[in-house]
């Protein structure tokens, strides 16, 4: 792909994560404090709250990495309000919606990944693309509220349609649906 396609995508890569962060944010309207304090596992390590602050630390690693030319996810906030305050994180998801159309104007910036190597005397510095980052948030979202998604249920919560379902897959299930009818068309 060429640099000119590669950033051409950036406005569907970011409407991509807004629709993600969009149900986030309607599956934490849903939840009590109770239920997204809730400790899972034997040993109590996992919430809800906890997987929703790395996916919002990660957000910020990527908002503030794109004006600093340098990305860190290693090192980031981890702000533990986030992991307690349900309407807290409703009101962080809300921010970074509305700050990620701004990164259009990081388009053609040059970007560096920080990535720790164990043994390493220090992080290996991986060029990187804007677009390249928000492919990986949006998987790595996706992926965060399928957990998510599993815990809740575990929960008795109603999840909003289709959520911790990557884009790909919601794109191949259309083109399932559209094959079957196309073929029910021509067989009729």
């Amino acid at each position: 792909m060429s640099e000119q396609q590669d950033t051409s995508c950036l406005g569907s890569l970011i409407e991509e994560n807004r629709l993600a962060l969009y149900q986030l944010q309607a599956f934490l309207e849903r939840l009590t404090p109770d239920l997204y304090r809730y400790a899972f596992g034997p040993t109590g390590r996992q919430s809800l709250g906890k997987h929703v602050r790395h996916i919002l630390d990660h957000y910020d690693a990527l908002l503030a990495g794109a004006v600093a030319g340098s990305i860190d996810y290693e090192n980031r906030q981890r702000d533990e309000r986030l992991e307690t305050e349900p309407e807290l994180a409703v009101v962080r998801v809300a921010e970074i919606s509305a700050a990620l159309p701004g990164l259009e104007a990081q388009r053609s910036a040059t970007l560096r990944l920080r990535y720790p190597v164990e043994g390493a005397s220090d992080s290996l510095a991986l060029a990187t693309s804007l677009p390249r980052e928000l492919a990986f948030l949006t998987s790595h979202t996706v992926h965060h509220m399928a957990l998510l998604g599993m815990m809740a249920e575990s929960l008795g919560v109603d999840l909003p349609e289709h959520f911790g379902v990557h884009p790909s897959t919601l794109r191949h299930w259309q083109r399932q649906t559209e094959e079957i009818s196309q073929e029910r068309r021509e067989t009729a």
